[in-house]
């Protein structure tokens, strides 16, 4: 995991890296070991540079996997909740409730490329 670029090992002990320590041009297409931790933190890191939008061009490269994203922003926003982490709880709760939006826009991205295609198939 320390690999992959999630954990940090140093003198006998062990940390999830922080969000702002993970990999600022991390790509879901070519990360052959996605882990949810990432998948969140991108997700957030998304949303507040590039708003709903930009979260919803890397759920489209998620696909199915952005599900358990989700379920983790929702499970991590409960656990700051009550050891009273205000700060981090708010970032995760965003990404939950900007949720719908985010998963109709990257739909809708899906059917736009997919007409798009199309278009060019016929050509």
């Amino acid at each position: 995991m320390v690999q992959d670029g999630v954990l940090a090992a140093k003198a006998g002990k062990v940390r999830l890296l922080r969000p702002d320590e993970l990999s600022a041009d991390w790509n879901p297409e070519k990360d052959h070991r996605l882990t949810a931790w990432d998948m969140v933190h991108q997700l957030i890191r998304a949303l507040d540079s590039g708003g709903e939008g930009a979260a919803a061009a890397l759920v489209a490269k998620l696909g199915t996997r952005a599900e358990i994203a989700r379920e983790l922003a929702y499970r991590l926003y409960m656990l700051c909740e009550r050891k009273k982490r205000a700060t981090e709880a708010l970032s995760y709760n965003g990404l939950v409730q900007s949720w719908p939006e985010i998963m109709r826009l990257a739909a809708d991205r899906g059917r736009l490329e997919k007409k798009q295609t199309e278009i060019f198939e016929n050509v």
